[in-house]
């Protein structure tokens, strides 16, 4: 019979989960493993509120498992390594991202590209190597193999890197792979949210010219003025759309809701690149001709790499380059679901774990 998940592993802990398709959250206590000879332990002191939470805790993309236990930004101090860890030591600064294994034999993870095994173990939903659901960083406690282990930079602000840990590599892993990331290259930017704010300064960083396109007027002051942002397309506007047409070697599309991606191939260069990093529940329409005229790419893009994590994060603490973020205690995390559904946001919720989560204790 299976053990409840507070009785699973011998350390206690304790973080808030889902418990059905509501998507309600509340205190729930877990568990996690012993430390093994290459894991390290760390107290969990921020935890970014990404996109997939809210998807995930309502059961929206079909493969939610609960009692759930979200959270897959997470930042903290080291309290406990194995044996074999070389990689950080006991106080030092840390993050996890979106997974936390994988098989380590496939092509993909040979090639540090462990977000694309097919065993992919997520850091939360997930059923790891011992046959135990997963949970993430909603939590006061975080174990993991140090090969999943982000060290942050000294003197980066924790509660700021903690979205990069996904936001950031999204958005960082196209525009190196893709070539668009480079000095001179104009790159459009579809959606100014918790993702494509990251991706517009990382951009920028990167030397290249940035369009925002947004459906939302009001954010142009806030890309020109705060991100750096060259010029604002409004997506609704079909003469401005239609000034742009050809105009943009990449497109970074960074919408999880559904949108028409015809108007967006038509404003690429030829051999241009419209690149799909949001998640939509809905299958999108491609229209291929449109694909056909000037041999364009739509390609899609998830998370990337432990070791093009690590990069991410020190490019991002050498360009000062911070997530624009909202600190909020544990218990108005049902609140923040509501607003970031909203998009209510500017431009990501991170819980103050620390300080916070140990006062909602039952």
């Amino acid at each position: 019979m299976a053990k409840p998940p507070e009785e699973e592993h011998p350390i206690k802990a304790f973080g808030w989960a889902a418990r059905d398709t509501s998507g309600h959250l509340s205190p729930f206590n877990i568990s996690r493993r012993a430390s093994g000879e290459e894991d390290v332990r760390f107290k969990v002191l921020y935890c970014g509120i990404c996109h997939s939470d809210l998807h995930s805790i309502k059961n929206e993309w079909g493969f939610s498992k609960y009692p759930l236990v979200p959270g897959h930004e997470i930042v903290g101090e080291v309290t406990e390594v194995g044996s074999k860890v070389e990689k950080v030591k006991v106080g030092d600064k840390v993050g996890v991202g979106c997974m936390v294994g994988a098989c380590h034999n496939c092509d993909s993870c040979a090639n540090d590209l462990e977000n694309y095994c097919p065993k992919l173990i997520l850091t939360y939903n997930g059923i790891y190597y011992d046959g135990t659901m997963t949970y993430g960083g909603y939590s006061d406690s975080m174990v993991a193999n140090q090969r999943y282990i982000v060290r942050i930079p000294d003197g980066f602000p924790l509660d700021s890197a903690a979205p990069l840990l996904c936001a950031g590599i999204t958005v960082y892993s196209p525009l190196k792979y893709f070539g668009l990331g480079e000095h001179g290259k104009h790159i459009a930017i579809v959606g100014l949210g918790g993702l494509g704010h990251v991706a517009v300064k990382f951009a920028k960083a990167m030397g290249c010219k940035v369009t925002v396109i947004s459906t939302s007027p009001n954010k142009k002051a806030e890309a020109f003025e705060h991100l750096g942002a060259d010029s604002f397309l409004v997506s609704r506007d079909q003469a401005e759309l239609q000034a742009a047409m050809g105009t943009f070697d990449g497109i970074i599309d960074t919408v999880s809701a559904g949108h028409p991606i015809m108007p967006l191939l038509g404003l690429l260069k030829s051999h241009g690149k419209l690149i799909m990093v949001g998640a939509p529940s809905e299958p999108l329409e491609i229209p291929v001709f449109s694909l056909l005229i000037g041999r364009k790419t739509v390609a899609g893009s998830g998370i990337g790499g432990m070791k093009e994590t690590q990069e991410m994060i020190d490019f991002a603490a050498k360009h000062n380059i911070k997530a624009d973020i909202e600190v909020i205690p544990m218990d108005y995390v049902n609140k923040a679901m509501e607003r970031l559904e909203k998009a209510d946001v500017r431009y990501r919720f991170v819980i103050d774990i620390g300080n916070t989560l140990a006062a909602t204790k039952p």
